[in-house]
């Protein structure tokens, strides 16, 4: 009797923490992106379920081979591929740190440097944002963003 009592509680607990789970991949994924944004003054994105929804069914279709093609959808996109259990803050971090190289009065890239992931996470006129992770069937990690409205528009700085 003890037993499923235990049982029980486990499960209510279960149902009650999985839903926050959600929110919490989510709120990492939107702070770490905004707290790129509020460095530079540029205003923080919001989560869009509809952008959410189209990165989690492209994070799916990698599932087979976490290979790092983009999508090629209507959306900005960043990808990011881990050999272990790559973490959002590590993702995003790899391209936060693109701004290394980025210097905003010329709005250009060191030379054999990429700044692209960066400026799409600071463009300011990309507002929402909708973020998937999946584990592949070879053990690595798939991270994709994407971006609405998109940036890195040729000849306009992102902030």
């Amino acid at each position: 009797m003890a037993w499923s009592k235990l049982a029980l509680a486990c499960l209510i607990i279960a149902s009650f923490a999985l839903p926050s789970l959600a929110k919490t991949l989510k709120q990492e994924f939107l702070d770490a992106q905004n707290e790129a944004r509020a460095e530079v003054n540029v205003e923080p994105m919001t989560w869009d379920a509809q952008v959410a929804a189209y990165a989690q069914e492209y994070a799916n279709q990698r599932i087979g081979d976490c290979d790092l093609v983009h999508s090629g959808g209507p959306y900005g996109e960043n990808i990011a591929w881990g050999s272990d259990d790559l973490s959002v803050a590590d993702a995003v971090k790899m391209w936060v740190d693109e701004n290394l190289y980025y210097d905003h009065g010329s709005n250009t890239c060191a030379p054999g440097q990429v700044c692209a992931h960066y400026t799409q996470v600071v463009w300011r006129n990309s507002v929402r944002l909708g973020c998937a992770k999946v584990r592949c069937d070879n053990g690595g990690t798939f991270i994709t963003c994407n971006y609405d409205p998109p940036g890195n528009y040729i000849g306009e700085t992102p902030y």
